[in-house]
Parts: C-alpha cells; structure tokens; sequence
C-alpha cells in the first residue's frame, strides 16, 4: 500500500513486464479468460468462474477492487487466499520487485506488485484456468500482460474518463487492447461507437467474435424469489430453467456472457504448446466454433454453477423489516441498470438512498438516476480519500432532489442508521426499502457495518 493509490495511473507495461519475467512468466503457466468493460466485470468474472469450478477444473480469479478484504482479490477454488499465504506470496515476489525498482526511475505500483503476486498463486497452486479481470481501461493494465484464449468484453460507457478518455470511442479503444490474434472475443452488447470500435480490432487481430444478440443471449426470464429464473441460447445449445440467484436483466446478460466465454473456452482453447492463433485456425475451419458441437455444456452442471454463484455488493439483500440493498453502482449506466431492477424485482412503496460516491465520478448522472425511485436520499461519505464529503455531496444532490429530501450525515454508519429511520417511518415495513450505494467501497463498508456474510 506504500507504493501508492491504486487510481494513479502510469500508461505503461514496462515495469511491470520486468518482474513477471524475472518471475518466470507465471502467467504463461495456465490458460487465461481476461474480462474487460466498464460495468459488469466482477459479476462477469464471477459467474465464469462458478461455471468453471463447477465443472471441476481448478480456479483462479482476479478482480478489483476489493469489498472488505484485498485477499479477496486473490481467490483459488472460490475462496480468497489465507493470510498466511498472502504474506508467503508477497515474500516469494519481494526480492524480485527490489530488484525491478532498483533499475527504475519510478517503482512498481500497488497494482502491479498485485497482480504479480495473482500470477504467481495461480501457477504455485496450480490452477487450471485463471479468470483476471482488467483493474482500468485494458491496454496499459497490468493484467494485460496475460494473453487470454477468450477475452470478455462487457458493456462500455464513460467512466474513469480522466484516464482513458472523454467519448465511448476512446475508451473502446483502450478496452480492446486485451484483445489478442487468434482469441474467442466474447462480447456483451454494446454502444454501437463501442461495438464498432471492438470488431474493427477483432477483425485486426484475426479472432473470433461471439456477439450477445446474434450468436448467444438471454431467450427469456421471470422473476423469481431472490433472483430470477432465465433461458440462455449459448454458442452450441440452448440452456433453460436456470435459476440465478442475482437480480436484474444486466445481470441476466452478465450471465449468458458468463455461459458464452465458458462453452468458448471448452471449445477452443489451445492445447498445450498451442499458440492461441492456431488455435483459431483450427476452430474457424470447422462450421462453428468446435467444428463438432462439443462445446456444448451439460445443462445440468451449468443450472447448478448458476444456483451457487453470487455477486458480493452487486444489489445485495443485507436484511429486512425493511429491505436493506447494498449495490457498488458508481456511474450513471450502472445506476440505470440498478434502478431499473430495483422498479423490476422490489416493488417499494419507499424507498431512502444512502449515496457515499468519488469526486470524480458523474456525480449528476448518477443523481438524475436515483431521484425518480428514491423518496428521500442521505448524502455521506466512505472511507477513501477520492470519496465528496457530505457537505459537497449535499449541495449537489439538493439541486436535483430539492433541499427538503436530502439529508446530510457525516459519517457512513450514521447515514445507515438515518436512512433505515427514515424508511421506517410509516410503519409499513413490507414495502419500505433502504439503498446503500456509490461505489465499491461504500458498498465493502456497508457489508461490514451491516455484518453481511458473517457466519457463511
């Protein structure tokens, strides 16, 4: 953590190419699904890696940023790696990351040091396929040093724009760069600025694309008692009665991208001493992706991965009487989506919004987002140094809300406490709801005041 904040980028692989071949090249030592976007990425991840597990391959996953634990962002078979081992992997690679800052001007950053220390997990556990989500953009990130069999794109707005750009175009752009000659590009749908400037870099690289809505999607869904249950047409065959226990219809795309990567990565990935371009060539010369069908998963496994996958403060229920949702929407796209469900699978009659969010974030957007659904919203902050103060965030938020609806709290567990107050005010607890939502780290520390998980 002493090698500075995470958010402070230096648009190079350099540094960080030094140390994982002075390691080795660990990332070399298992095959790769790299998951790339702006919204949608854990959960992404997630889900293929329950596919993954369920099918009784060992895992390894990568994502950011953390909810309570930054073991969490090194998980084996679905748990974080133990304390001990964290300690045990970061002394393995220390010696190596003196030796690539002793040689340069500017030493490697946390993220960098991390994510040198996931490959090197991965190929000491060993894994058999490593799920890494991309920490920001794609093409100057750290984790761009795997070259992926499939790549994941999920969907692209404007986000982080100080970094990689201020028009969907350009952050596309540098989203694509995860994409390698000869891969199985897995791609949610998209803007169309997006979408063009993805195929544009798929048909340079040579690969192959699987686009959500042409060659696999959401047939149909319902809503269910806690998530709902969906019919997905994957690249080799059509899955029903999956029950995923996550709400919303992103999440239902979340998860026949999910569906699509996995069948892709049974179908095509390189054999071993393959290069991914021949193994492109090998599968395009067939009439689909396998030239056999033998992609195709036994229904059975994918419907019970699904029923056992979860996505940690993705419109999480952290406890009723009333309803308490804890949700890391941090743009206005992904507030749409968590609106959109909330109206879809809650039914409030009111509903109180707890907002902790980063001073650079479209903090407007995210506002014009919340107020139709939200009666009354509490405006605080999170623990981290990017986060608006209450003050500022009141400000804001009373020009869109009106003053009389917005509530200023200084600190995160007393806006909790505002907030459930507030919900509970008309005695109608069945149709009272609470929102806590921001960021990934208002989230994390909602779940941590609220205690979610303890006990699992």
């Amino acid at each position: 953590m002493s090698r500075g904040v995470e958010w402070d980028i230096d648009p190079t692989l350099d540094r960080v190419r030094d140390l994982v071949d002075v390691l080795g090249e660990p990332q070399r030592s298992y095959p790769v699904i790299h998951v790339a976007g702006t919204n949608g990425k854990s959960s992404t991840a997630r889900l293929i890696e329950a596919l993954l597990r369920e099918r009784g391959l060992r895992t390894g996953l990568y994502t950011s940023p953390e909810l309570t634990t930054l073991r969490e962002r090194i998980a084996i078979d679905g748990e974080p790696i133990s304390e001990d081992r964290f300690v045990e992997v970061y002394e393995d690679v220390r010696p190596y990351v003196d030796l690539i800052d002793a040689k340069n001007d500017a030493k490697l950053s946390f993220f960098e040091v991390l994510t040198a220390m996931a490959f090197a997990a991965f190929a000491d556990a060993p894994v058999d396929v490593a799920v890494v989500e991309v920490g920001m953009g794609g093409s100057w990130d750290a984790t761009n040093l795997a070259d992926g069999v499939v790549a994941v794109i999920t969907p692209i707005g404007l986000d982080h724009t100080a970094y990689l750009g201020d028009t969907v175009e350009e952050i596309a752009a540098e989203k694509a760069g995860i994409i390698k000659p000869g891969q199985i590009v897995v791609m949610e749908q998209q803007p169309l600025p997006a979408a063009e400037v993805l195929l544009r870099r798929i048909g340079e690289a040579g690969s192959l694309a699987a686009r959500e809505g042409i060659e696999y999607g959401v047939v149909h869904r319902d809503v269910a008692f806690g998530g709902q249950m969906i019919t997905v047409r994957g690249l080799h065959g059509e899955y029903d009665e999956i029950f995923l226990p996550l709400f919303g219809e992103h999440q239902a795309s979340n998860a026949a991208t999910a569906l699509a990567a996995v069948e892709a990565f049974a179908s095509g990935a390189p054999t071993r001493g393959e290069h991914n371009l021949e193994a492109a060539t090998r599968i395009a010369a067939g009439e689909d992706y396998t030239g056999g069908g033998e992609g195709q998963l036994d229904p059975a496994l994918v419907r019970s991965g699904f029923a056992k996958s979860g996505s940690p403060g993705r419109l999480e229920v952290a406890r009723t009487g009333p309803t308490v949702l804890i949700d890391s929407s941090h743009n206005p796209v992904g507030m749409e989506a968590t609106v959109n469900t909330i109206t879809e699978s809650f039914g409030f009659t009111r509903l109180v919004g707890v907002l902790a969010i980063a001073a650079d974030k479209d903090i407007a957007g995210v506002l014009d987002q919340l107020e139709p659904v939200v009666a009354e919203l509490v405006v605080t902050r999170n623990s981290s140094p990017r986060s608006l103060s209450a003050e500022e965030l009141g400000e804001v938020a009373e020009g869109t809300f009106g003053p009389e609806r917005v509530h200023v709290v200084d600190r995160l567990d007393d806006a909790i406490d505002r907030a459930i107050g507030l919900a509970e005010e008309t005695g109608e607890y069945r149709g009272a709801g609470v929102l806590i939502t921001g960021s990934v780290t208002t989230a994390g520390e909602a779940r941590t005041l609220l205690r979610v998980g303890e006990g699992r």
